[in-house]
């Protein structure tokens, strides 16, 4: 950051950007700097902040070797990306206001380059001339959402809590009675827990007890592989005789019961190593080899050591796919693990693992490039971390200051509230219809409030402004009539929004209010439309010192300290193109206090889209408090950006989804996904 200030000391620069928080960052610097003009992707013409507002030919001519941008990180990529060649062709400097260079390329590889291929076509070829296909079972054929499978262990342990039943150092226990037993041989999972009983010296619950609850909760975790299980079902249809190898404490029966929820009953056998006393290491696949005799045999595991090596002793063919931890450590883990602080995060990685690379055939494009194929693996793979823990945060924190009733706004709420609803306990919550426009429409009470509307630059003409924003035609009166139209409309709307309100079962109580990334502006209009007071429960709040005289109540999930030192402001845009509801802006209410909308702007494909974005966040969100119980459940909000920041570098090939927009009706802006991801 010190050589980016140093930079702005030492050139002739322009600033491109004409909102307030361009005032701001010219007010911070007092006039210290060499600035020539403004720029604007509207406006090339007048004067602002002290300063005129130029053509960008001009500031060439002028001899500017650096422009800076003031604007959200988003809109930043779309602006780099309109004028990023111009700018290359005139060796002028592009950076955005937090000193990230706009022209500087990503170089982060996500392609499995030194990772030996394979492809399902080669598989297929390997099965086609056996006779006898053996499966590895985990991390093959299935997956445990979870980063590794003793992750289980603090599952259980917590689990146990909430039951008031303590083992102290359960976890490390546990794993330590499994390792012990099996020196000798493959144990079932009730002698484990008899082992660690016994060094517990805890007699409060049995062994069969506590395997039989293990059992349970890692249903919970366990998801097909959906590729390779396909594999599996097309060789039976083929007629091969396929049977699964496993080094496991679960039995038979468990592991049949597994496989059927997976459509593969007609698996010929299962050689489950408990069951014969013996892991594929001390002699499992000698009883695979005695049971096909004669046949030539392949296996096909995860495991270079258990699966490869030590079936081929046996003169079993073999073949390795890679499971998701090793595709996932290939990559360096995603810049991921030194984030990784706790249970909870341990989960969220490994459910993106799970997700990411429940496919082990990343090797039949050349470019093996890491891709997620549609919206909702977009939603539930990068966007669903953050916003889990911002709906988490913003229950537990109303619940500790004592909300009992709960407004989510429209239209960012839509999503927000069907996942409040999965935790709600005793407070009320309601979707509330509402929009930054409907708020003013119906909260101009004097000419303070028109000219605060005024101060927020719209991109388009002062006509359309007025009929956006209030509305108001401008060909139906004259110049100096509009304040006073203004006004009197907004009585009207305040009574039919006042309408609205009373259909709803709203109490007496303090409410709270979720908003999602706003200024503050709603809330400061809506405010007047209730008795009770209004505590808004923000994602991000954006220029808090620029409403701090509104006498607004406002906590935010990002304080202003974290929003300025995070990577959030590069990638919000995205969780706001995907938290949004099917049906267009409300825009004002009618005289019965029914809501009268803006005409849809989105296509059905766009809203199906994000739709399919918003399930992948949903079902996300049902298996993170399902396996993650509420005092585990701590955010960090570094490990989600970076998770989030994921969608910027991997291929998207879902083009629907990348011919989204993100739109800001109430300043005119209408900006392409594909801008905003880069």
């Amino acid at each position: 950051m010190e050589a980016f200030e140093q930079m702005m000391k030492s050139r002739i620069f322009a600033v491109y950007g004409l909102g307030t928080e361009t005032e701001r960052f010219l007010k911070e610097q007092k006039g210290n700097l060499n600035i020539v003009g403004l720029l604007d992707g509207f406006r090339e013409d007048g004067e602002i902040y002290g300063y005129p507002i130029i053509p960008i030919s001009e500031a060439v001519e002028s001899g500017v070797s650096l422009i800076i941008v003031v604007a959200r990180p988003g809109s930043c990529k779309a602006i780099a990306k309109r004028i990023g060649a111009l700018c290359i062709e005139k060796n002028i400097a592009l950076f955005d206001v937090r000193g990230k260079d706009l022209l500087a390329v990503n170089d982060v590889s996500y392609v499995f380059s030194g990772l030996e291929g394979y492809t399902v076509q080669c598989l297929l070829e390997k099965i086609e001339k056996s006779d006898v296909i053996s499966f590895d079972f985990f991390e093959t054929l299935i997956a445990r959402i979870e980063m590794c499978y003793t992750d289980l262990f603090e599952l259980i342990d917590l689990k146990l809590k909430e039951k008031g039943i303590i083992i102290p150092d359960f976890a490390r226990l546990r794993l330590y009675a499994e390792k012990e037993l099996s020196k000798n041989h493959a144990p079932r999972l009730e002698e484990i827990y008899e082992f660690l009983l016994e060094a517990a010296d805890v007699h409060s619950v049995s062994a069969d007890e506590l395997a039989d609850f293990e059992w349970m909760l890692d249903q919970k975790t366990i998801i097909e592989r959906k590729e390779v299980c396909g594999i599996c079902r097309s060789a039976i249809s083929a007629g091969k005789t396929v049977c699964i190898t496993s080094d496991t404490y679960y039995s038979r029966e468990q592991i049949e019961s597994i496989i059927g929820r997976f459509g593969l009953s007609d698996v010929s056998e299962v050689f489950a190593s408990c069951e014969y006393g013996v892991s594929k290491t001390q002699g499992l696949y000698s009883f695979l080899k005695e049971r096909y005799p004669g046949k030539k045999i392949l296996h096909i595991g995860d495991d270079e050591t258990t699966d490869i090596e030590k079936a081929s002793e046996y003169d079993i063919d073999t073949q390795r796919i890679y499971n998701g931890a090793n595709l996932y450590d290939h990559l360096g883990g995603f810049g991921l693990d030194n984030e990784i602080k706790s249970y909870s995060d341990r989960v969220k990685v490994g459910m993106l693992i799970a997700s990411i690379f429940n496919s082990p055939f990343w090797f039949e494009e050349a470019s093996q490039k890491v891709s997620v194929k549609d919206s909702f693996g977009i939603g539930y793979s990068f966007c669903a971390p953050m916003i889990t823990d911002f709906v988490l945060w913003m229950k537990r924190r109303a619940e500790k200051q004592g909300y009992k009733q709960l407004l989510f706004c429209a239209r960012d709420g839509y999503l927000p509230i069907k996942l409040y609803e999965k935790v709600a306990t005793s407070a009320k919550y309601f979707y509330f219809l509402s929009s930054r426009t409907a708020a003013i429409r119906a909260g101009m009470e004097n000419p303070k409030d028109i000219e605060y509307v005024d101060s927020m630059k719209y991109s388009g003409s002062a006509d359309e402004a007025l009929k956006r924003r209030f509305g108001i035609d401008a060909a139906k009166i004259t110049r100096s009539e509009r304040d006073e139209e203004i006004l009197r409309k907004s009585g009207m709307q305040r009574e039919n929004y006042k309408k609205y309100i009373e259909k709803l079962d709203i109490d007496e109580g303090a409410i709270g209010m979720f908003d999602f990334v706003a200024k503050g502006t709603t809330q400061m209009y809506l405010q007047k439309l209730f008795a009770q007071h209004i505590k808004g429960f923000y994602f991000l709040q954006l220029e808090p010192e620029f409403m701090a005289d509104k006498g607004l109540d406002i906590e935010p999930f990002y304080s202003d300290e974290e929003k300025n030192s995070s990577a959030i402001f590069d990638n919000y845009y995205i969780l706001e193109t995907i938290l949004t509801a099917p049906f267009p802006q409300l825009e004002e209410f009618d005289e019965n206090g029914e809501p009268v909308f803006a005409k849809g702007t989105r296509s059905k494909t766009d809203i199906e889209a994000f739709e399919k974005a918003q399930k992948g966040i949903i079902e996300y969100f049902e298996k993170y408090i399902e396996l993650v119980p509420e005092a585990a459940r701590i955010e960090n909000k570094t490990l989600d950006e970076k998770i989030l920041a994921l969608v910027n570098k991997v291929q998207i090939e879902d083009e629907d989804f990348l011919k989204l927009k993100v739109e800001d009706p109430f300043f005119g802006r209408m900006t392409d996904i594909r801008d905003v991801i880069g």
